[in-house]
């Protein structure tokens, strides 16, 4: 954004709030705002290029992040070398701090005593000069020209390179350049501070200042301390001595004091370090041993142990993570053999069953259709035979399917299908059931061929199941079949218009005898297995069996299945929420109500037209047809008379049918 621009604020016209639809929900994700906004957050070239950088910068670092991540070992060491080294840094700084302060306010001292010495030393010597006696006149005055050269030359000569000595005079100008002298090369007027020289010339008290010692023979300037005083030479003229004492002797003492306490330093880091390194992979190690044996103990090898050694806490974890693994596999072995007999039994059970069955059969058929010579209850109770016989032959059925999946002996018989062909076969077979129920079917999608590698009998056997149940729970209303294919995946949704499915059963529907009301007894529907079944047969191929529904609302199973067999799903070509369910009715609402704001009023709430939803029937008037039968299974359909109603239902022997529903003009309800 650029600068001297104003930010959109929240309610400034043309600036959009809040959450922005997602895509094919009347939204997008670009980032932009309507009616001259600026372009921002994701579509901005700036935050494009920011978060571009990031990235960069993120990628090499994210193997050293999952380390870091995944290595407690690491982590406590590196925490360890870190303190140790902040304790080592401070405790350094502060023994340098010391050493420094103890050094320097020795020489300090030194100095200080050395130039009050030299001070007193050439006062005595410009009194003893003036007051000689037997001097003449002339003599007096060759001698005080050089008298200030003998008096540094003679002040110097007892420092030995310890110090320096320099006199200046309090004149300015050709006088005081004429007046300077100086020992060891000394550069005076760079190495003699101009704060230092006008306090020397306005008392008389002794003054010092750290400065920078330079020298006139090249040689390399050093720090120093200067002591000054003003003073009088032997002709009564005040002028300025200074001493001047290096400090390189006490900067290399605090450089070897450095190098010392950096060298005990890091050898006392490392050393931290790998005692931290030992002492945590004690620790560590016995933790990982554990998750791997645990990872083996997951992944089947319920033999694995963990090694004991020693009697220490990490011991005694060792050998209760021992013992739960112990009970663990003892536990498992005997669920596994419960399981196991559970399935022999199963389909033990459902293979003896299958010779009477057939016997009973028999019977029941020469019954059956004997029936018109019987008294009315008896030809009635002929009809309730045959209808639970056929019903229990499915049970059966579908117990033996159970027990061949969970046995792992389901055998998958795949090759190239058009799920059209299927999607026929089946509405075929569930016609008579929905004009029964006032429903019409609706194919959506199958102009194109969608075509994939699977098994033709579990395909119609899971497409059967959906587009029956939505027969049964779709209130009389439409029941739409979608196909549609997309890269490597083919779908077909089946949606009713229903009672739906409430928050949470769209899990459990699938589960084996699940009812949405447990009190209610089994008396409508099939076995209870075919969602069951149906999700299974979806695994043998590799694809997903999903549920989506809402209270009221309806719902909608979504079977997706790879184009070729054994290749991985990464999605389906349809979504699982259909696109006139209620939240997406909601926002698309709402968005046009948006973009109309903009260009026209807002109609009152009365005038708007009603959303296009299949329109809920009154409660149908229940007929007598038995709503057990299940196209495909192999059930007659017999009409019976109603015996009992009682709140609009109409029950006969036990079960609750659901007849034909017309409306008043003649034409079939949805």
């Amino acid at each position: 954004m650029s600068a001297g621009s104003t930010a959109p604020k929240p309610g400034d016209p043309g600036v959009r709030t809040g959450r922005t639809a997602g895509p094919g929900r009347g939204g997008s994700r670009s980032g932009r705002l309507p009616r001259g906004g600026r372009l921002l957050q994701d579509g901005a070239p700036g935050g494009t290029v920011f978060r571009l950088f990031v990235r960069w910068v993120r990628r090499p670092l994210l193997p050293a992040l999952r380390l870091w991540r995944r290595n407690i070992q690491l982590r406590v060491v590196a925490g360890t070398l870190l303190m140790s080294l902040g304790v080592v840094l401070l405790l350094g700084i502060v023994v340098i701090g010391q050493v420094r302060n103890g050094l320097f306010e020795a020489k300090e001292k030194a100095a200080q005593s050395q130039a009050a010495g030299g001070f007193s030393a050439a006062q005595d010597r410009a009194a003893t000069t003036s007051s000689a006696p037997g001097q003449q006149e002339g003599v007096r005055a060759g001698a005080s020209v050089n008298w200030r050269s003998t008096l540094v030359e003679q002040l110097a000569s007892g420092g030995q390179s310890a110090f320096n000595v320099v006199a200046l005079s309090l004149e300015t100008g050709e006088a005081a350049s004429r007046g300077a002298r100086a020992s060891g090369e000394v550069d005076p007027t760079t190495s003699i501070p101009a704060k230092l020289r006008h306090s020397v010339a306005q008392g008389t008290d002794t003054f010092q200042q750290s400065t920078r010692i330079h020298y006139t023979s090249g040689k390399a300037s050093e720090r120093g301390l200067v002591i000054g005083k003003r003073l009088n030479d032997a002709e009564g003229k005040q002028y300025e001595l200074y001493y001047l004492f290096p400090l390189t002797q006490e900067e290399d003492s605090l450089t070897l004091v450095k190098g010392t306490l950096a060298t005990a330093g890091l050898f006392v880091v490392v050393l931290l370090g790998a005692i931290a390194w030992l002492m945590v992979r004690q620790v560590v190690t016995p933790v990982r041993m554990a998750a791997g044996i645990a990872e083996r103990l997951s992944a089947g090898r319920l033999q694995e142990r963990m090694k004991v050694t020693g009697e220490d806490d990490i011991a005694r974890l060792g050998e209760a993570f021992n013992k739960m693994a112990q009970s663990l596999q003892l536990k498992i072995q005997q669920l596994e053999e419960l399981s196991r007999m559970q399935r022999r039994f199963v389909s033990d059970v459902s293979h003896e069953l299958r010779t009477p069955l057939t016997t009973v059969r028999m019977a029941a058929d020469v019954i059956h259709e004997a029936r018109v010579d019987f008294d009315p209850v008896t030809a009635r109770s002929a009809e309730l035979l045959g209808d639970q016989l056929d019903r229990f032959e499915s049970l059966l059925a579908d117990l033996l399917e159970i027990s061949r999946f969970d046995a792992g002996a389901a055998a998958l018989e795949a090759e190239p299908i058009d799920l059209r062909q299927v999607v026929r076969r089946v509405i075929g077979g569930a016609e008579p059931l929905a004009e029964r129920k006032g429903t019409r079917i609706v194919v959506v999608g199958d102009k194109q061929p969608v075509v994939a590698e699977a098994d033709a009998r579990r395909v119609e056997r899971v497409l059967r199941n959906l587009v029956v149940n939505a027969v049964e729970h779709g209130e009389g209303r439409d029941v739409v079949v979608k196909l549609a294919a997309a890269g490597g995946a083919v779908a077909v949704a089946v949606r009713d218009y229903g009672v739906g499915l409430k928050p949470g059963e769209a899990t459990r529907v699938f589960n084996r005898f699940w009812r949405a009301d447990p009190a209610r007894a089994r008396t409508t529907g099939g076995t209870g297995l075919g969602l069951s079944i149906a999700v299974e047969d979806a695994r043998l191929h590799g694809g997903w069996l999903q549920a989506w529904g809402e209270p009221g609302g309806g719902s909608q199973f979504r079977l997706t299945l790879p184009r070729t067999a054994d290749e991985p799903l990464r999605g389906s070509p349809i979504p699982l929420e259909p696109e006139d369910s209620r939240r997406n009715r909601e926002q698309a609402t709402a968005g046009r109500a948006q973009e109309n704001a903009h260009r026209v009023p807002a109609q009152p709430a009365g005038e708007r037209p009603p959303l296009p939803v299949p329109p809920r029937l009154p409660a149908p008037s229940r007929a007598t047809v038995d709503p057990t039968a299940l196209p495909g299974s192999g059930a007659r359909v017999v009409a019976r008379a109603a015996t009992e109603t009682d709140g609009g239902e109409t029950t006969t022997a036990g079960a609750i049918g659901n007849g034909n529903t017309e409306r008043e003009d003649g034409t079939r309800g949805r």
